[in-house]
């Protein structure tokens, strides 16, 4: 995986076209040579080839026309919303749910049963439950070859709402929030259900999400007592529109929102990353740097816009809960929202039409976004897991050293860092299959570093940051409180 380079101006920092083309061939960011410090001679090996056609072939099996028939079936369901009607075969979230279930199964039937479908469960009351109230997720759980254990998620919302949370009886089309990211969820196990990986992929359709985050919760429970070491949580939550309210179009470019510091974060390991760093380098954080990247290679005028947040302001998404569980996790939402098309009821006021109806669906995008996803999906599952206990020293010395633990499966680690103000990893090493580095003349300092694993195929994992800011996997810190 070759991270996107965002370079400042500046002789020191200009690299050759050739240069450029040998990085983005042969992997990692050419080795560039910082201008803060001459880099080791030794960064110029750059280990296995990380192009991998399959990741194209993946991408364009991805069709719209499926996108376009799922959400059509869901819409026609009048309601969805999660206190909806539960009986009938034709109407409400009962009739949504049993459907999306056949859908799974059919899937699983076309790749030999390779798919195990599960619908977890809470009876829950609340603010916007005021009736105990069944809530159920629909998952769909293609178990990996090597590692089980690693989990990888792709999640959409298939509840829907009108101007009233409340109202479980007015048509509620859902078609974009969120009929789309259960689109790209059924797809990409349509998709990815073809393939074999070493890592478990899970296809989630959650519900609750507009009554508190519900099926988030769900989901997020269920992977904990099922010993889930969820890797990657990507939520899909309104992917479908490309129209914004103020009139712009963009079909190119789709959020993807990351926490910064981790929800799970302890007292002491704050107090830790006040002198250590790690405020921009939360798992989440580098997996959206991982889709960045992936975008950039694998889709055609189509790139990812990272938002420093782990939702829209002052709002939400299931992603939330599987973070309040110690799991990185991402919201994937289109790059302009149209208000007037969400939660609201079907109307026609001052020549504007009111409501989330299939029409403004742009199916193309859509494919786009649910393409991203896929690709994110198996590049995730046929790496080797991030590695852990990254450590990082250096302090009062002109070299850096990191270390870490070795992961199964890899065949050798590469070293990252970037300034310290740049969003996106600049430059690297490959280590082979060292545990430790020495990075030269790199002054601690004046960057942030990671390390990732890769396999002998070269498949890389994401970054990750040293300590337990960046950790993949929770960190034990039961004195810390």
């Amino acid at each position: 995986m070759h991270p996107r380079l965002r370079l400042r101006s500046g002789p020191a920092r200009l690299l050759s076209a050739t240069l450029l083309l040998g990085a983005a061939l042969y992997g990692g960011a050419a080795s560039a040579k910082p201008a803060k410090a001459e880099a080791p001679e030794a960064a110029l090996a750059v280990g296995p080839v990380d192009d991998h056609p399959v990741l194209r072939e993946i991408a364009a099996q991805v069709d719209p026309a499926q996108l376009h028939a799922t959400i059509e079936k869901l819409v026609s369901f009048g309601t969805r919303h999660t206190l909806s009607d539960t009986t009938s075969s034709d109407r409400g979230i009962g009739a949504a749910r049993s459907w999306i279930k056949s859908r799974f199964e059919a899937i699983s039937k076309d790749c030999g049963g390779c798919l195990t479908v599960v619908t977890p469960s809470q009876t829950v009351t609340g603010k916007r439950v005021p009736t105990p109230t069944e809530v159920m997720d629909v998952v769909a759980v293609l178990k990996g070859t090597e590692e089980p254990e690693r989990v990888i998620v792709i999640a959409g919302h298939l509840d829907s709402r009108v101007t009233d949370v409340m109202n479980a009886t007015a048509d509620a089309p859902g078609a974009n929030d969120d009929a789309s990211g259960v689109a790209a969820a059924i797809e990409a196990a349509r998709v990815l259900s073809h393939h074999k990986f070493r890592a478990t992929l899970v296809f989630a359709a959650l519900s609750g999400e507009e009554q508190g985050l519900l099926g988030g919760k769900v989901l997020a429970d269920y992977a904990k007592a099922q010993g889930w070491q969820v890797e990657a949580d990507l939520n899909n939550d309104i992917i479908g529109n490309t129209q914004g309210e103020d009139g712009v179009v963009d079909n190119t470019h789709v959020r993807v929102f990351a926490e910064g510091t981790k929800a799970v974060e302890t007292v002491k390991q704050a107090n830790q990353r006040r002198y250590s760093g790690g405020e921009v380098d939360s798992p989440s954080r580098n997996l959206a740097r991982y889709m960045d990247a992936l975008s950039t290679r694998y889709l055609d005028n189509f790139s990812v816009r990272m938002v420093y947040r782990t939702d829209r302001f002052g709002r939400g998404g299931d992603q939330v809960p599987l973070l309040e569980a110690g799991f990185p996790a991402v919201r994937v939402t289109e790059a302009h929202e149209n208000y007037t098309r969400q939660h609201q009821d079907l109307r026609t006021e001052n020549g504007i039409t009111y409501g989330d109806t299939i029409d403004w669906v742009d199916f193309p995008y859509l494919a786009q976004v649910t393409r991203l996803n896929a690709v994110t999906m198996a590049s995730l599952a046929w790496a080797p897991a991030p590695p852990s206990d990254v450590k990082v020293e250096g302090a009062l010395k002109h070299d850096t050293t990191l270390s870490w633990a070795k992961t199964p499966g890899a065949t050798g680690y590469r070293v990252w860092w970037r300034d310290t103000i740049a969003p996106v990893w600049q430059y690297d090493r490959w280590a082979g299959d060292a545990a430790t580095v020495t990075l030269p003349n790199v002054v601690i300092d004046d960057w942030f570093f990671g390390v990732s694993s890769v396999s002998k195929d070269g498949y890389a994992s994401p970054v990750v940051y040293p300590g337990p800011a960046g950790s993949f996997v929770a960190v034990p810190d039961p004195a810390a409180q």
